[in-house]
C-alpha cells in the first residue's frame, strides 16, 4: 500500500512516531518526511537512519500553517501523530492545548486539501470520549474537525480519518517510565487511585492500528482497537515485579504512595460514547465509528457503553507478560533511566 509512497508524520520523533518510521520503511516508501520541533530528537533519529537515503527531516510546528503546508508538498499520506498529550500541562496551559490539538489540526486539514494529499490519518485519544480535561476536550474537537473536513470538502478528493489511542505502554511521558524512574532510583511508586481503570495497547499495536485505518478508511471514521483492561494497582504490582527483576532489586522494598487523583483525571475511560456505537462497523480486532453527518444509517442495534468501568481486567500476571513483550520490541522506557 505505501510502496512508492510520499508519507509525512507530524510529530515523528515521538515514541508512535519512530516506530512508524521503522515499520514503513519495510514497506519501501519513495520518501517519508519527519516534521516535528524538536531538533535534539531529529538529531537522534539522523543517526539512527543515516542509511536511508528516503527519510527527510524538518523542523516545524503544526501551528505554523506556511511552515506545515511546504512540508505537505507532493504529499500522499499524512499521519497527524503531533499533539500536546500530557492532562496536568493541557489543564496548566489550556490555551496551549487549544493551538496545537484544535488549532494544529485545522492547519493540516487546510495545508492537506490545499496539495491534494490522498489521506490524512489523525491520532486521538479515548480521552476524547466525555471529556473531563482540557487534553480530552481538545482532541474531542479535533477528531470533529477531521470528520467535518471529510463531510464538507466538495469536490477535493483527500479522504480524512482518526484513530483513537488508549494508553501505550512505554511511550515517552506514560506511567510505565515514570513508575521505573521512581522504583530504581527511589524505590517506591506514587499512584493516582488504586482502582483506576484505563486501556492498553502496545506501540506496535499502535502502529497497526494507524496503518489498518489508513488501508480500511474511506472517509470520515474513527478506528478504536479493542483494547485489554488494567486497574492502575495491578499495572503498579506488576511493573516491580518486572523492574525489581532488571536491577535485582527486592520488590519488598518498593513501597506504594497513594497520592489522588490530578485535575482533570477520570476513574475509568471509554472507547466510545452509547450514541456512537450505534454506527459503530465491528472488525475483528477494532471498531470504526462511522461519521453522522449524513443521518441516513440504518441499523438495528441498541446502544452499548464501551467503557473500562466494571469490566473484567487483566490480572497481575497478564500485565507483566505484557510489559515484558513491550520490552522485548520498540519501547524507549528502557533508555530513560541509566
Amino acid at each position: 500500500m505505501f510502496e512508492g509512497k510520499k508519507i509525512l508524520i507530524t510529530g515523528g520523533t515521538g515514541t508512535i512516531g519512530q516506530a512508524m518510521v521503522d515499520r514503513l520503511l519495510l514497506m519501501k516508501p519513495e520518501v517519508i518526511r519527519i516534521f516535528s520541533r524538536d531538533e535534539y530528537k531529529q538529531f537522534q533519529m539522523k543517526e539512527k537512519y543515516r542509511e536511508h537515503e528516503n527519510i527527510r527531516f524538518l523542523l516545524g510546528d503544526i501551528r505554523d500553517k506556511e511552515r506545515l503546508g511546504r512540508a505537505m508538498n507532493d504529499i500522499d499520506v499524512v499521519f497527524s501523530l503531533a499533539a500536546l498529550k500530557h492532562v496536568p500541562a493541557c489543564e496548566y496551559d489550556p490555551y496551549e492545548a487549544v493551538k496545537t490539538n484544535v488549532i494544529g489540526t485545522q492547519n493540516i486539514i487546510a495545508c492537506a486539501l490545499e496539495h491534494n494529499v490522498k489521506k490524512v490519518i489523525y491520532a486521538s485519544s479515548d480521552k476524547a470520549v466525555s471529556p473531563t480535561n482540557t487534553m480530552g476536550a481538545t482532541k474531542l474537537l479535533a477528531e470533529r474537525l477531521v470528520s467535518s473536513a471529510d463531510y464538507s470538502k466538495g469536490k477535493a478528493k483527500t479522504i480524512f480519518s482518526a484513530v483513537r489511542f488508549g494508553n501505550v505502554i512505554g511511550s515517552r511521558g506514560s506511567v510505565i517510565p515514570l513508575w521505573r524512574e521512581q522504583i530504581i532510583r527511589e524505590k517506591k511508586i506514587t499512584i493516582t487511585e488504586p482502582d483506576m481503570t484505563r486501556f492498553m495497547m502496545s506501540i506496535s499495536e499502535s502502529v497497526e492500528l494507524l496503518l489498518e485505518a489508513c488501508e480500511k478508511s474511506s472517509g470520515g471514521e474513527i478506528f478504536v482497537l479493542k483494547m485489554p483492561i488494567i486497574r492502575l494497582i495491578d499495572l503498579a504490582y506488576a511493573l516491580i515485579d518486572v523492574i525489581c527483576e532488571e536491577v535485582n532489586i527486592s520488590p519488598s522494598e518498593i513501597t506504594i504512595q497513594q497520592i489522588g487523583l490530578r485535575t482533570g483525571e477520570k476513574m475509568y475511560e471509554e472507547l466510545m460514547t452509547e450514541d456512537e456505537s450505534l454506527y459503530a462497523v465491528e472488525y475483528e480486532k477494532m471498531f470504526a465509528v462511522q461519521r453522522t453527518y449524513s443521518n441516513n444509517h440504518t441499523n438495528n442495534k441498541s446502544p452499548k457503553s464501551y467503557s473500562s468501568y466494571g469490566q473484567d481486567v487483566l490480572s497481575i500476571t497478564e500485565i507483566y507478560q505484557l510489559i515484558k513483550s513491550a520490552l522485548n520490541s520498540y519501547c524507549p522506557m528502557m533508555e530513560e533511566v541509566k
